[in-house]
């Protein structure tokens, strides 16, 4: 594994485009699974602050890993919940699915993350949901990136603070371990933003890759309140999946359009050694679109 495997647009194709163009209007925030010989999909839908937030989870399904065929579609109805940001698809060893739903409570900042279990993708039914992040009174938890490595379960979750209502949009990344993927052990803070800089906001980790004794993670960044949904690309790395340190001054990667945002990067590893990405880019007329890349 290469540090340099960074998201270049320009090397890019459309993977899902918003229903909607304009402004608010989002297809992204995308988790992806290399399964069976094609690439499970799982991906966020979202119109503006005021017209339904986070509408909509699709699971897909792609032979080329560019064209995909919906599986299932799951509603913020379905869910009882104001907005759905990033979900996590896994496969269990057992060759089960799950699907990780990052839900806001009802009228009020605060998240919490639910779980799916199928035999196929296309059967997550919503009816059997289980709370297994459910946060607390102080603390919103969601968009969990997880990995399996060794037996173990590793969980890395954006984590927001909810005691000053004016504060709600920090995030820091926290990291949990679990025997199962269910039951969590948290063991602190990860990755936090640093004063100053580009991602003195927040950081939120997006994907985590282990290459020997060293941790790298992917995770977005913003500097201010005003550049929430805006989110870049940074890097950060360490030798404790609990311990991480950004790399560098600047962001790794970004949109050249509006604010900037290219977040949510996911990547999966294919035969041959070629890795693709995915990731959330802001387009010019402000909507996000999803993309991705092989390399």
């Amino acid at each position: 594994m290469s540090i340099d495997v960074l998201p270049e647009p320009g090397r890019s194709v459309v993977a899902v485009v918003p229903p909607v163009a304009g402004e608010g209007h989002w297809a992204g925030a995308p988790s992806a699974v290399a399964a069976d010989g094609r690439i499970y999909l799982a991906y966020r839908l979202r119109r503006p602050v005021g017209e339904g937030r986070g509408y909509a989870i699709v699971v897909a399904v792609s032979a080329d890993g560019e064209r995909f065929e919906t599986l299932t579609t799951i509603t913020q109805d379905e869910m009882d919940t104001d907005s759905l940001e990033r979900p996590a698809l896994m496969r269990t060893p057992e060759g089960r699915w799950r699907l990780y739903l990052s839900c806001a409570t009802r009228d009020t900042k605060h998240w919490r993350v639910e779980v799916l279990e199928a035999d196929d993708p296309a059967a997550f039914d919503p009816r059997e949901r289980r709370t297994v992040l459910p946060g607390d009174p102080k603390t919103g938890v969601k968009d969990p990136v997880i990995v399996r490595k060794g037996g173990r379960w590793h969980l890395w979750a954006c984590c927001h603070p909810l005691q000053d209502p004016d504060e709600t949009d920090r995030m820091v990344s926290d990291y949990a371990t679990s025997a199962d993927g269910l039951d969590w052990t948290w063991h602190g803070t990860a990755l936090t933003g640093r004063p100053g800089a580009w991602d003195s906001r927040g950081a939120r980790i997006t994907a985590v890759r282990f290459d020997g004794d060293r941790v790298l993670a992917y995770y977005d960044g913003r500097a201010g309140a005003g550049e929430n949904y805006e989110e870049r690309t940074g890097l950060a790395v360490g030798t404790d999946p609990a311990a991480l340190t950004p790399v560098g001054a600047a962001p790794a990667a970004s949109s050249p359009h509006r604010g900037g945002g290219l977040r949510y990067l996911d990547l999966v590893d294919l035969p041959g050694g070629r890795v693709r990405l995915y990731y959330e880019y802001t387009r010019a007329d402000g909507a996000h679109e999803l993309r991705t890349e092989l390399r």
